[in-house]
């Protein structure tokens, strides 16, 4: 009693909406001269507070008018609402990762004027890897969560970058690099899986090993030392600990199923610089399958039995990595 509506809210009573669970609309009229109304409609039953506020600059008088659900249980169903939503999205974004194949490059090793390691009976490393690769690819490929790409799908050569470069212009999650080396003593054997060090070798034969590979860009003619401002940026991102950290996970599921096939040069994974795993955002391997330049691995790598052992042994140790919910690219991220 004895207030008016003054016309700023007049005008404005009309247009006057809520967005609240609670309130459908607000109306406020002048009832009588003498008395103003202000009109609440409510979706559903709700508690209504009315309590008034003396002057506080900038603010006059204020009358001020709570409405809250009637009962807990309204709160507790709005929460739970709320909650359920969540649920939903969550199981959504979940059901579009399950859809997403996971794409694998694999590296035959060397190819071309480059041939790789060769055993004493002739046996070209360049062409057991390719072997090997494609052998590899049909078992991904025939995965429906997963997707192969090879790097080198027939005899020619490809500088070492240009082997990263190709992987990350498909969106690769996963690098593979395959390659058979050979080693000054003949009696050296067994099965190796490397990843990219940021310090150095772990031990001496991951370095040999390791310059080695290096110089298959020698050999085509080409200079890993290329100064080049985006290749030095390139080289700085390399360093990234998080993705070498997932190489070497990815490393120990290989190795693991690896050493079922086969001896092992070494029982964990080694480190050291090879140009090659030098990925940025994909966790990527270097496996050596067997050592060439010794004659009874050299002949047991000729024979498929062997290469589809081999080529088993990585996919599950690849597959075991991405159940267990292990880091990926994000090269691969729908939403890039």
């Amino acid at each position: 009693k004895g207030i008016s509506v003054n016309k700023a809210l007049k005008n404005l009573s009309t247009k006057l909406k809520a967005n609240d669970p609670n309130i459908l609309k607000i109306r406020v009229g002048q009832f009588t001269p003498k008395v103003a109304r202000i009109v609440i409609d409510l979706k559903k039953s709700a508690k209504v507070k009315i309590f008034s506020l003396p002057p506080v600059d900038p603010y006059q008088d204020r009358l001020v008018i709570d409405v809250y659900p009637s009962s807990s249980d309204s709160i507790g169903n709005l929460l739970k609402k709320i909650d359920k939503k969540k649920a939903e999205k969550k199981a959504l974004v979940k059901k579009e990762k399950k859809k997403k194949q996971v794409i694998v490059a694999i590296d035959a090793g060397h190819g071309g004027e480059d041939p790789g390691a060769i055993g004493k009976g002739g046996t070209k490393e360049k062409k057991i890897v390719l072997q090997i690769a494609k052998r590899l690819s049909g078992l991904i490929n025939a995965d429906p969560k997963m997707k192969a790409y090879l790097v080198r799908d027939s005899d020619y050569f490809i500088p070492l970058r240009k082997r990263v470069s190709k992987a990350r212009k498909v969106k690769a999650d996963i690098f593979i690099s395959i390659h058979a080396d050979a080693f000054r003593k003949r009696n050296v054997s067994g099965s190796s899986v490397f990843a990219l060090s940021e310090k150095g070798a772990t031990s001496a034969f991951a370095k040999f090993i390791a310059n080695k590979e290096n110089e298959a860009d020698l050999i085509g003619g080409v200079s890993i030392d290329d100064k080049d401002p985006l290749l030095a940026k390139t080289l700085l991102d390399l360093s990234q600990s998080a993705t070498i950290n997932d190489s070497l996970k990815l490393a120990n599921f290989v190795l693991k199923e690896i050493k079922k096939v086969n001896n092992l040069h070494k029982k964990w994974p080694e480190q050291a610089g090879f140009a090659v795993l030098k990925a940025p955002d994909i966790p990527s391997i270097l496996v050596e399958a067997a050592f060439l330049s010794n004659p009874q691995e050299e002949k047991q790598l000729k024979t498929a039995k062997f290469q589809k052992k081999l080529a088993k042994a990585i996919y599950r140790g690849t597959k075991k990595y991405i159940d267990s919910g292990a880091s990926i690219a994000s090269t691969n991220d729908p939403d890039n």
